[in-house]
């Protein structure tokens, strides 16, 4: 049965949908009351930075979702507990190079000895700090380098773009480039701002990847649902990925909300809840692209859009077959039109359909090649397919003509520089 809330959001959101967002620049220090700094503690990469802190001048309700691999690294496992069981969050802290996994009970009591330095230098509870850490599995993180990089980024903090930018750089491994995202959206007649940044390039498959990403906002929002809100947006976005088919053991995704920006507080499923929804949906789906194109040794964004499928589920299947197959990322690498890649693709994703009833096009920013209709190829030209292959974002869309449902799946080519890279990461 559906509440009053629910039936009001319900009767706007499709008038309001859009209407309130205003992109802009920034990431996790956009939103009132957040600072970051990101600076180089030498932990395992010389001459470039590798922590970063986020962290908020009031308490903030606290979201996450972590990975599904079974093996987990000890911040995942201290994360988990600080978001069900603590009352409030006011930093992060993150590390790059050493993932801290695998690593037993010296790993744990690195993340407990982490936050007690923190919250001693910032002056609140241990448990209102989340660690976070990204880089080689199975290696030590030296403790002592660690403690004095959190006494750096303590000094350091601040609520500028440049700091949160700063940070951004702070969490790259084998990242090509920093990812940030910002909105803002009205809510009770007060600006509220959404804003996040993540990393992530290899070891990314869906159910979580290699991935960390932090999303702040000024919302006032209930615990509950702002828990609700990001895991149900993930299912669209982050877990619409693939870069090598890899699940990692680190992946974090974690939401803050301060509460800064005075809005009432949402704590019904209302048009306001609706619109904050929205407001996350874009952060995610931006720093998941942004993601899936800075795949390791990638030269494209490969993004697959299933239209009309019978159901939504089936919809994901498919487009996350395509994207997640080996072949069809090394024919978007090598720009080569063939289509029958993408057809077994769909046909061993376990989905029933009727292969001589779909269309399958080709598409970048300015065109759409229609390249298989009623169980045959058209007589397109390969040359001009190829050239559509060849664009730094390309789209395969797959018309399934069985029903309403669709969906997106992102993902990249499949170079010879990712073998390189993944050949010699240790080192």
């Amino acid at each position: 049965v559906k509440t009053k809330c629910e039936n009001k959001a319900e009767n706007k959101s499709k008038e309001q949908k859009g209407k309130f967002m205003k992109i802009i620049e920034g990431g996790v220090t956009a939103a009132q009351g957040f600072e970051a700094a990101g600076i180089e503690a030498a932990i395992k990469y010389q001459n470039r930075k590798d922590m970063a802190m986020v962290y908020s001048k009031t308490p903030c309700r606290a979201a996450g979702v972590f990975t599904s691999n079974v093996v987990k690294a000890a911040p995942v496992l201290w994360d988990r507990e600080i978001v069900e069981n603590s009352p409030a969050v006011h930093a992060v802290i993150v590390n790059s190079g050493i993932a801290n996994a695998c690593t037993g009970k010296a790993g744990y009591e690195c993340c407990r000895q982490t936050a007690e330095k923190t919250a001693q230098l910032l002056k609140i509870s241990p448990d209102a700090v989340l660690v976070a850490s990204t880089g080689v599995i199975g290696n030590q993180i030296p403790l002592d380098k660690l403690l004095a990089g959190v006494e750096k980024l303590a000094a350091a903090r601040a609520d500028t773009q440049e700091a949160g930018t700063l940070a951004a750089e702070a969490i790259m491994t084998t990242d090509t480039v920093s990812k940030q995202a910002a909105v803002q959206i009205e809510l009770g007649g007060r600006t509220v701002t959404v804003g996040g940044m993540c990393k992530g390039s290899g070891m990314i498959h869906p159910n979580m990847c290699t991935m960390l990403a932090f999303v702040t906002t000024d919302a006032a929002i209930s615990r509950e649902l702002l828990q609700e809100a990001l895991r149900e947006d993930v299912t669209d976005t982050f877990n619409m990925i693939s870069v090598d088919g890899d699940t990692s053991t680190n992946d974090t995704l974690v939401a803050l909300a301060n509460g800064m920006a005075g809005n009432p507080e949402i704590t019904c499923k209302n048009a306001d809840y609706a619109r904050f929804k929205e407001a996350l949906g874009y952060i995610n789906t931006t720093l998941a692209k942004k993601m899936a194109g800075d795949g390791e040794g990638a030269t494209a964004l490969f993004e697959t859009k299933v239209i009309h499928a019978d159901t939504k589920e089936n919809a994901r299947i498919l487009s996350k077959s395509v994207i997640g197959s080996s072949l069809c990322k090394a024919a978007i690498f090598g720009h080569d039109a063939n289509f029958g890649r993408f057809l077994c693709a769909l046909g061993y994703s376990g989905v029933q359909f009727d292969p001589e009833k779909i269309e399958l096009y080709f598409q970048n920013a300015e065109k759409s090649i229609l390249i298989y209709k009623d169980g045959s190829a058209l007589d397109y030209s390969e040359e001009e397919a190829a050239q559509v292959l060849a664009s730094p974002e390309v789209t395969v869309l797959v018309d399934m003509h069985m029903g309403d449902a669709e969906a997106t799946a992102w993902g990249c080519d499949l170079s010879y520089e990712y073998v390189k890279i993944n050949a010699d990461y240790r080192s």
